[in-house]
């Protein structure tokens, strides 16, 4: 793998020397600088590929037009002349958009306090400029969250804030929220210190006719929960989950936009998804029923058992986070009784058997059983008699080269027979055995819940024993 990294001008460099020295046209001036420095290992994944400008006078230094756009932006600033910002911010977004390595480029040449001063002169203009600037920063931080200053990140709160009614604008922040906050753990903080949090679920409640809003803010929800920040060494999504939920009423906004929705599989799975990011508490499982959440999501997963061809990419995504979202939420051992009760476990077999094909679909199916089945010996006897334990099996000869397959299959094995064994028999005689030994020879990850399931089914399993707890000489 390329680990080599060049300057944006070492690379234009390189070509200008193609065209002056070796006579290349500027096209293959540019190819050549790439095999030169992909042979030697560099990461060109970050650099400009454009082939500089030919004049009468010969070849010159390239400019590049996303630093052109730049240039011009900040003279038309500088003047405030919005008519003239408006013209240069759609140049500069369309090049960020286009080319990645662009928006690299503008960063290390500056470009973020210009835009924030594009912005801050949107703000007392129109709403149309506003948003051109919204979409530009949101270009411009995409994957780069550090050139958010603190000054940036209050005035993206007041600008969601003040424009809350908008939802152009409010989708156009929220993808900004999301940008800044994506691996950065500081950033998060901040914005939820500055009170981004009810903005995020007021804009699922005020927008619920909007798709765009709602999944955005979704997706900002979730980012909010997430501990991806490797300069830290931990974070605070655990207690910015409890905010969303305990002071914003998150679960609530969720539910109701799913029942919004209800036909629209897209916004339902990033809904779905949300759903499961929030489902930390015990006591936040047990409210997601409350609401009516448990009676969408099963109702959801009988919908789509009923698609008898397969899944279409948007519907197999809305499965797997309504499987995804019931297995966070059984969580709370109420909550597996209360899903087994609502037919949940029917749901998820039919899934997982007319949908076979789909390796995602069976791991998520399987995972979902196995959590209804942990400590619960009646809900077992209702996957075994409704066909789980025939259907995980089923997946495992669909899908041997699929390791989470394989796992989960082999996880839900084990709870089904743990407490009821009573089920071994009947299990093993549809050939459970050799399809479990199949998995621990394919697959490392599978070898502990491998051995597991083996030992519970009854089946001969040599068990190593890794430490005794007795002293023993340290080798030299």
């Amino acid at each position: 793998m390329a680990s080599k990294r060049i300057t944006q001008e070492t690379f234009d460099a390189a070509v200008r020397e193609n065209i002056e020295e070796f006579d290349m046209g500027p096209e293959e001036a540019v190819k050549e600088a790439v095999e030169q420095f992909e042979s030697q290992g560099v990461d060109l994944s970050n650099i400009v590929k454009l082939a500089p400008k030919v004049s009468a006078d010969g070849p010159q230094e390239p400019t590049h037009d996303i630093l052109q756009a730049l240039d011009d932006l900040q003279e038309s600033v500088a003047h405030s002349r919005p008519q003239e910002v408006s013209a240069h911010l759609a140049r500069f977004f369309e090049q960020c958009k286009q080319h990645k390595p662009c928006r690299f480029l503008a960063a290390q040449k500056g470009a973020y306090p210009i835009l924030l001063a594009a912005w801050k002169l949107a703000v007392v203009s129109d709403q149309g400029l506003l948003l051109q600037a919204l979409n530009a920063v949101s270009a411009l931080t995409e994957g780069q969250p550090d050139l958010l200053d603190t000054q940036g990140l209050q005035l993206l709160v007041t600008t969601l804030a003040q424009n809350a009614d908008a939802a152009d604008l409010t989708c156009s922040g929220i993808r900004c929220v999301c940008h800044a906050c994506l691996k950065h753990e500081q950033n998060r903080q901040s914005l939820v210190k500055a009170g981004v949090l009810p903005l995020l679920t007021g804009a699922i409640a005020r927008h619920g006719h909007c798709a765009d809003v709602v999944k955005e803010a979704c997706w900002a929800l979730r980012v909010m929960t997430f501990d991806d920040d490797i300069r830290v060494p931990f974070g605070r999504a655990h207690d910015h989950a409890k905010m969303i939920v305990q002071e914003n009423g998150g679960l609530k906004v969720l539910i109701e936009a799913a029942k919004a929705f209800s036909d629209n599989p897209s916004v339902l799975s990033e809904l779905c998804s949300t759903l499961s990011r929030l489902a930390v508490r015990n006591e936040f499982c047990q409210e997601v029923v409350d609401l009516g959440g448990l009676g969408v999501l099963v109702a959801l997963l009988a919908n789509c058992s009923d698609h008898q061809v397969g899944l279409q990419s948007r519907l197999r995504d809305l499965v797997k986070q309504v499987l995804s979202a019931l297995r966070a939420i059984a969580g709370n051992d109420d909550v597996k009784d209360a899903i087994v009760r609502a037919g949940g476990t029917e749901s998820i077999v039919a899934v997982m058997t007319q949908h076979l094909a789909s390796p995602q679909v069976c791991e998520q199916s399987c995972a979902a059983l196995c959590v209804l089945a942990l400590r619960k010996p009646e809900n077992s006897r209702v996957i075994m008699e409704g066909g789980g334990a025939l259907a995980a099996l089923q997946a495992m000869k669909a899908h041997p080269q699929e390791a989470g397959v394989q796992k989960q299959a082999c996880m839900l094995i084990r709870n089904l027979v743990a407490r009821s064994q009573a089920f071994s028999q009947p299990i093993l005689d549809l050939g459970a055995e050799a399809l479990i030994l199949q998995a621990r020879a394919a697959h490392r990850d599978c070898e502990d819940v491998a051995k597991a399931a083996l030992r519970d089914l009854g089946c001969r399993v040599e068990l190593r024993e890794l430490w005794t707890g007795q002293k023993g000489n340290l080798a030299p």
